[in-house]
């Protein structure tokens, strides 16, 4: 049986174990920030990111998972997805999208978008790391994975990653 949208971290565990993807889960005051996170990384591995739920002026729908200390300019990611002027997304476009409230985007978020509308672009930084952490649809935990399981996961949910290399990029 397949959840009604959107979906809750106990989905997304029960799918990483259909998979056969291991994580490790944390769990931590509310985190909207990076600099609320850095905070709280006891015994965890790997690399972190800040997800960026983005739209253009078409109204397309993006995400953006960036190595957390990558500076980013959206005129010259706009560029470089070949977008027209990115903003962000409105939280009510995000939960409509991604199921997910402001401070909890995660690119396990996309397992909500089962209409395939959201684009996922993947910091070649991050996609080069073996572990990076996550929040799991909720900003009060994280969970450690291995990025070739998150690579399964994107596949497991039918969305294609291009993966950018942001740090050439935003020179």
């Amino acid at each position: 049986m397949t959840p009604s949208l959107p979906y809750q971290p106990d989905d997304l565990m029960a799918v990483f174990a259909e998979l056969g993807i291991v994580v490790e889960k944390f769990s931590h005051p509310p985190l909207r920030t990076v600099e609320d996170s850095q905070a709280h990384r006891q015994g965890m591995q790997g690399g972190h990111a800040k997800n960026l739920y983005l739209r253009d002026r078409k109204k397309r729908n993006y995400l953006v998972v960036a190595e957390e200390n990558q500076p980013i300019d959206l005129k010259l990611l706009a560029t470089a997805m070949q977008a027209d002027r990115l903003t962000f997304g409105s939280p009510d476009r995000l939960m409509q999208y991604l199921g997910v409230i402001p401070g909890a985007v995660t690119p396990f978020s996309v397992i909500n978008d089962q209409a395939g509308e959201v684009t996922v672009f993947l910091d070649e930084t991050l996609a080069e790391m073996e572990k990076a952490n996550f929040h799991p649809l909720v900003n009060d935990q994280t969970v450690t994975i291995a990025i070739s399981d998150l690579m399964r996961f994107f596949s497991h949910t039918g969305h294609s990653v291009s993966v950018l290399p942001l740090q050439k990029l935003m020179k």
